[in-house]
């Protein structure tokens, strides 16, 4: 039997509810109704950038201008930090390792930085700290003018180019200033200072402080010297690496055979020598030879040179330190030929 909507008329329709279509013109791309109501549509944001390390910010620093030079003169500019890649390579310099790789040295000072810009050294780039620059402006515009690179640094990547408890904070990337041995020793060369095995840095710088202030035309680092590229060394020069020639001889016996071969008659100072160094006449060029800070010259040094000198001690001392014995031998020397001369 037939139920009794099934009876006559017509057939009903059973329709299915309409699907709702959702918020016209807000984005809805026909995902199931949210029983919360219809969302709303984010607002679209411009996303940035998540904060970079310290070298991204450097890199981007530099391809932007905001580095060298312009960084001088942009307000606001950040100064290179301890962190920044070129900082990070300069003071890789410190170690000798470094620097003969290199061929470059860090010279630290306005007296270096100044000498190193006035005769000639090769200068990469110069790195000063806003105070420094503000003290020393005469030379970081001396620098430009050279097309030396002028980079700021903060105090921090100062201290970690310095060598010193208390950073001058300008400091020069320079190349070496050592020569080839026959550049140096040749005919013509009227008083040289020849260290052997002389250790200490600051020794070593005096001692070509001292060949510069008399007038020396070369000092000659043989043996086991220290390297004239030592910051303590490029400080104790106060500038003067720069001016006499500089060479390295390893073969101190090569050294002094070249010094001869050079017409300079070569005189070695010894505390226990049988000449007195006012009993010496300075007619010819001469090289004086100096040795190590706490032992002197080695027997053999002594056996080669023409001619043992020692200073007359007129008091109660034992003996003089090496630079002192230096200034009084070369500065004797210089100024007898000097008087010669005239």
């Amino acid at each position: 039997m037939d139920h009794p909507y099934q009876r006559g008329g017509p057939r009903q329709r059973r329709d299915l509810q309409p699907v709702h279509p959702g918020p016209q013109g807000r984005g809805c791309r026909g995902r199931p109704q949210d029983p919360r109501g219809p969302r709303r549509q984010r607002r679209r944001r411009v996303h940035r950038a998540g904060r970079a390390g310290q070298g991204e910010r450097e890199h981007r620093r530099e391809e932007v201008g905001l580095t060298g030079d312009s960084a001088l003169h942009r307000p606001g500019a950040a100064p290179f930090t301890e962190r920044t890649p070129r900082v990070v390579a300069a003071r890789k310099l410190t170690r000798r390792a470094e620097r003969e790789k290199t061929g470059r040295f860090l010279a630290e000072g306005a007296n270096a930085v100044e000498a190193a810009l006035e005769h000639g050294g090769k200068v990469y780039e110069l790195f000063v700290t806003e105070r420094a620059a503000a003290q020393h402006e005469r030379l970081v515009i001396a620098a430009r003018a050279a097309g030396v690179p002028v980079s700021p640094i903060t105090d921090r990547a100062a201290d970690g180019l310095s060598e010193t408890v208390t950073p001058q904070g300008i400091v020069a990337v320079c190349a070496l200033v050592d020569r080839p041995q026959e550049t140096v020793l040749k005919p013509g060369a009227k008083l040289v200072v020849v260290l052997v095995d002389v250790a200490d840095p600051g020794n070593a710088g005096t001692v070509i402080r001292v060949a510069d202030a008399a007038g020396a035309d070369a000092v000659v680092l043989a043996g086991d010297s220290v390297d004239p590229h030592n910051g303590k060394c490029v400080r104790a020069a106060a500038g003067s690496l720069f001016h006499p020639a500089i060479t390295r001889i390893r073969d101190v016996d090569a050294a002094l055979k070249a010094c001869s071969a050079a017409g300079l008659r070569t005189f070695g100072a010894h505390g226990y020598a049988d000449t007195e160094l006012d009993q010496v006449t300075f007619a010819e060029p001469t090289a004086w030879v100096f040795g190590n800070e706490a032992h002197g010259l080695p027997q053999g040094v002594l056996e080669s040179v023409d001619l043992a000198v020692k200073i007359p001690m007129y008091g109660r001392a034992e003996s003089l330190n090496l630079a002192t014995a230096a200034a009084i031998c070369v500065y004797t020397n210089a100024m007898a030929s000097r008087a010669a001369s005239t």
